[in-house]
């Protein structure tokens, strides 16, 4: 997996990325607890986060379709969770404010973290006084993500070269197969990864 999946465009020179990392920071929060938090349905107000977080996208350089497919990965979780409001009376109300604030606050957490190097998130967290179980597991997630996307990879590339099937019912029984091996594989590299790292000395703070 290339290293640049995640990172690929935090270190351009645009206004947005020379912004201090704990001013990002802040900034983000505080506008994604304001639009979930707010008690009205101020669609304008919605109009002109969108539009500021549009703003930023265009200054921040990054191609609007890198930032658009990251949302896309993203908005299936926002709409299932918006989905539930339809079971209630006006539930179609609930469920386009509750599906536009989730993809603002998916927008501003997505041009964050593409504006700003993880290691650099890391750090400023660590500034913060923010729990060092929740720092730690952040950075050993992100430095295994690669190595979890690899392992995928070559899996799928198995399963490809070995299945001639073009039925859809079986691709999608290969690929439950290919998500458990992946899962009992991972649970298994944790166990000996955290082995390792106890025998070297470290120690959960």
């Amino acid at each position: 997996m290339n290293p640049e999946f995640i990172d690929r465009y935090s270190r351009l020179d645009s206004p947005v990325h020379k912004l201090p990392v704990g001013s990002k920071i802040v900034a983000a929060l505080v506008l994604v607890l304001g639009v979930a938090l707010w008690p009205a349905v101020p669609w304008q107000l919605f109009g002109a986060v969108g539009a500021l977080l549009l703003a930023l996208m265009l200054l921040s350089q990054i191609p609007p379709r890198f930032l658009l497919r990251r949302l896309l990965i993203a908005e299936p979780f926002a709409l299932s969770i918006a989905a539930l409001a339809l079971f209630q009376p006006g539930g179609w109300h609930i469920f386009l404010v509750m599906l536009t604030k989730s993809t603002l606050c998916l927008a501003a957490m997505i041009l964050l973290t593409a504006t700003t190097p993880f290691t650099d998130l890391l750090a400023a967290l660590r500034r913060a006084r923010i729990p060092v179980v929740f720092v730690t597991t952040l950075a050993l997630l992100y430095r295994y993500l690669f190595v979890l996307a690899d392992e995928s990879s070559r899996m799928r590339r198995a399963r490809l070269s070995r299945s001639f099937a073009e039925h859809r019912a079986h691709q999608w029984r290969a690929l439950a197969t290919v998500a458990g091996q992946l899962f009992i594989r991972a649970s298994g590299r944790a166990e000996r990864i955290f082995a390792a790292m106890s025998a070297r000395g470290w120690e959960q703070k």
